[in-house]
């Protein structure tokens, strides 16, 4: 294994165990959703944009301008995804949420042949209904129960817009991660605070 396949899996590990505490962060912060949904998306943003500037890495202003509809449109989508994740942690148990929304993944191999025209082999679909058992056998919900139905349907509308988000990421060309990920979070937190004003 060299060391950019090392740094990778480090990555990923660091990510998925930070991501693993949102939810428990989430119930201590006593703020509603779509105000820490506007924060994370202006502190993100603002990250990025320093590390961009670390590496002396320079915007593809051609790049963004030719995929911009759509990075508008899945910025939206992630930025009202974080909403209605924080809300079904707040209506239902964590690891009821965590299920809900990790069906993401699910939706999008299921829509692929649709939207993307791609041919998914019987031995994918296998595997796929064999990770939804393993997830919900990890996740708990058979010690702690479903419960709490608005909660759940929020977890569930975080994964359609979040699915929907990676599938318009198919579709973009040109653009680097990073630039992508900086105008998606940029647009989120847009995209939310309309909102957080006229509500909050």
């Amino acid at each position: 294994m060299n060391s950019s396949e090392k740094q990778a899996k480090i990555m990923l590990i660091s990510s998925l165990l930070i991501f693993s505490t949102i939810g428990i962060f989430r119930n201590y912060i006593p703020y509603p959703s779509s105000v820490i949904a506007l924060v994370r998306g202006v502190v993100g943003t603002l990250f990025i944009i320093a590390v961009m500037l670390l590496k002396r890495q320079k915007l593809n202003i051609a790049a963004i301008k030719k995929n911009l509809l759509l990075l508008c449109i899945s910025g939206a989508f992630i930025g009202f995804n974080w909403i209605l994740l924080f809300e079904s942690y707040r209506y239902t148990a964590i690891s009821t949420a965590t299920l809900c929304y990790y069906m993401s993944p699910i939706m999008v191999i299921l829509a692929s042949p649709f939207v993307l025209k791609e041919k998914q082999p019987a031995r994918k679909l296998i595997c796929t209904f064999v990770a939804i058992i393993g997830m919900v056998i990890i996740s708990g919900v058979f010690e702690d129960g479903f419960y709490g139905i608005r909660g759940i349907i929020f977890g569930l509308g975080a994964a359609v817009l979040y699915a929907s988000a990676v599938l318009m990421n198919k579709f973009m060309h040109g653009i680097s991660g990073l630039e992508r990920t900086l105008v998606q979070i940029g647009m989120a937190a847009i995209a939310i605070l309309p909102y957080v004003l006229f509500t909050e």
